[in-house]
């Protein structure tokens, strides 16, 4: 089994921002597969499915960001056959406005959220898709990178969102159905 999780803060006043990308991707897998989210038996809502054959759940922790990891652990052990048949999505403040990228592996990169989960996993060899949300508009001082993250997406960046969304979808069901090597090579452009 796979389980697609998305990275995200849970409440009305986190949503449409930077930081729920995570949430969007799954919710918009939830929306193509036909299923609804329910409450997991832990900190985390889930919703099942399949995708060409292949059982599939998808995730979004209730652990805030900062403490995703708590949620991942309990999920690689419920639902997944190992770390390899998972997926974490979420945003990415290091790669530009609208790309996304996929890998099998890597550091936290300065993400709250992958580092809580290798803290807890006690590994980085998770595959993981990320989401740019890099602008001209970022803040250069570290200390303000929260308070942007955090922010909602501005009027005019809203189709590039979607479009993210959209490709990060795609490339999520892609690594279920063709594995981490064709989600590289198709979406990592």
């Amino acid at each position: 089994m796979h389980a697609i999780i998305g990275l995200g803060n849970p409440g009305s006043e986190y949503e449409g921002t930077r930081h729920n990308l995570g949430f969007d991707v799954v919710d918009a897998l939830c929306r193509r597969l036909r299923v609804g989210f329910r409450a997991g038996k832990g900190e985390y809502l889930v919703a099942q499915s399949s995708y060409r054959g292949t059982s599939l759940t998808l995730v979004k922790p209730l652990t805030y960001m900062n403490n995703s990891g708590i949620a991942v652990q309990d999920i690689v052990e419920r639902f997944t056959e190992g770390c390899e048949s998972l997926l974490v999505v979420c945003d990415d403040f290091q790669l530009p406005f609208g790309k996304i990228r996929i890998r099998p592996k890597g550091s936290d990169g300065g993400h709250n959220g992958l580092y809580s989960i290798i803290y807890h996993l006690q590994r980085h060899d998770f595959p993981r898709l990320r989401c740019g949300i890099a602008t001209e508009a970022m803040p250069k001082r570290k200390t303000e990178m929260a308070q942007f993250v955090l922010s909602p997406f501005a009027k005019e960046e809203s189709s590039a969102v979607a479009d993210m969304i959209d490709r990060a979808a795609d490339a999520a069901l892609t690594f279920v159905h063709e594995g981490i090597e064709a989600a590289m090579n198709r979406f990592n452009t």
